[in-house]
C-alpha cells in the first residue's frame, strides 16, 4: 500500500470511530450518512487489510492494529489541521513560536531589554533568536524562512518589505574629563579638530570606518574591533574616540563617565528599518511581532 491509496477523509473516519468507538456517531461528527460511513471504513479495511473495528457490546472495538495506527493518525491528523490553520490564527499566549532576527551587538544591547519584556508579559512561550549574518546574505534568507526579521541600519539590504523605526544620527563618544571637550567650538572648526583624536572603530558598522575615511582620519584609527559593545570600557578607559550612533551612545552616558560631542560628520544621518520577507508579511505571527516592535519604538 502507498500513501497515494489513501483519502484523507478516510483517515478522519478512521479517527472519529477510534475515539467514539461507533460508527453511528463518527457518521454523525463527520456528516455523513451511516451507509456512506460503513462503506468508506470496508475501503480503508481493504486498504489495511485489517478489519480495523469489530461489534462489541452497542459498539465496536479497536483491532490491534487500529491501537498501533491510532496515535500516528491523530497525530498526522493535528500536524497537517494546525500547519492549515497557522496562516489564519497567532495566539501570543499560547504560542511557542521561535523568531529569528538578525541584529547587531549594539541592537541586542539597545532593543533586546524592552522587546523581552514585553514579550514575557504578552507571549511568555514566544522564544527569540539572534542571528547576525552578512549583509548579503540578508534577504535570501529572510525569502527562505531562515531568519523571521534582520533590524537595523541596512542600506544595502534590497527586495525586502521594510518599516522605518527610527531616525538617528552618528556622533563621537569619548570618556568623562576629556582634554578634547574642554575646549568649546563647533561647525567647521569642531570638525577640522577632530584630527587631534585617535579612534577606534568598528568593522562591522562600515558607515563608521566611511566617515573616517571621508574626514580623511584613516591614518587616526588605532583599534578596530568588531563588536560596539566592548567600546565602553576601551573609552572610558583610554583617551580614544569611538563614531557611534548617538541613540546608543546616551545609553553609555546616562551610566555615567562618558562625554558626547556632535560634530558635523558626512554620513551622520540614517534610519534603523525592520526588514521582512513579503513572502510572510501575512502570516500572523510575523504581523504580530512587527506591531509589537514598532510600539516599542514608538514609545
Amino acid at each position: 500500500m502507498h500513501i497515494k491509496d489513501i483519502d484523507l477523509n478516510l483517515l478522519r473516519l478512521f479517527d472519529a470511530v477510534y475515539r467514539t468507538r461507533s460508527v453511528s456517531r463518527a457518521a454523525e461528527l463527520m456528516d455523513l450518512t451511516q451507509p456512506a460511513a460503513s462503506q468508506a471504513l470496508t475501503r480503508l479495511r481493504l486498504l489495511i487489510k485489517d478489519p480495523l473495528f469489530v461489534r462489541a457490546g452497542g459498539g465496536v472495538q479497536p483491532t490491534p492494529r487500529a491501537d498501533r495506527l491510532a496515535d500516528a493518525v491523530r497525530s498526522a491528523l493535528g500536524t497537517l489541521e494546525e500547519a492549515l490553520n497557522e496562516s489564519t490564527l497567532f495566539d501570543p499566549l499560547q504560542s511557542r513560536k521561535v523568531f529569528r532576527i538578525h541584529m547587531s551587538d549594539i541592537g541586542e544591547g539597545r532593543f533586546l531589554p524592552d522587546l523581552m519584556l514585553a514579550l514575557r508579559q504578552q507571549a511568555p512561550g514566544v522564544r527569540l533568536e539572534t542571528l547576525p549574518v552578512p549583509v548579503e546574505q540578508i534577504a535570501p534568507l529572510l525569502d527562505s524562512g531562515r531568519i523571521d526579521f534582520a533590524f537595523g541600519f541596512l542600506p544595502a539590504v534590497r527586495d525586502t518589505q521594510r518599516v522605518q523605526l527610527l531616525r538617528d544620527r552618528y556622533i563621537v563618544l569619548l570618556r568623562e574629563g576629556h582634554p578634547f571637550a574642554k575646549r568649546r567650538r563647533s561647525g567647521a572648526a569642531l570638525l577640522d579638530d577632530l584630527r587631534q583624536l585617535e579612534f577606534v572603530a568598528v568593522r562591522s558598522h562600515s558607515d563608521t570606518l566611511r566617515i573616517l575615511a571621508l574626514l580623511q582620519l584613516e591614518d587616526r584609527l588605532r583599534l578596530t574591533t568588531e563588536h560596539f559593545m566592548v567600546l565602553p570600557s576601551i573609552v572610558r578607559g583610554t583617551d580614544l574616540a569611538v563614531v557611534m550612533p548617538r541613540n546608543i551612545a546616551h545609553g553609555f552616558a546616562a551610566a555615567g563617565g562618558y562625554t558626547l560631542i556632535e560634530p558635523a560628520l558626512p554620513l551622520r544621518d540614517f534610519t534603523v528599518s525592520l526588514h521582512w520577507s513579503k513572502r510572510f508579511e501575512a502570516d500572523p505571527g510575523n504581523q504580530w511581532l512587527r506591531a509589537v516592535i514598532e510600539g516599542l519604538c514608538k514609545e
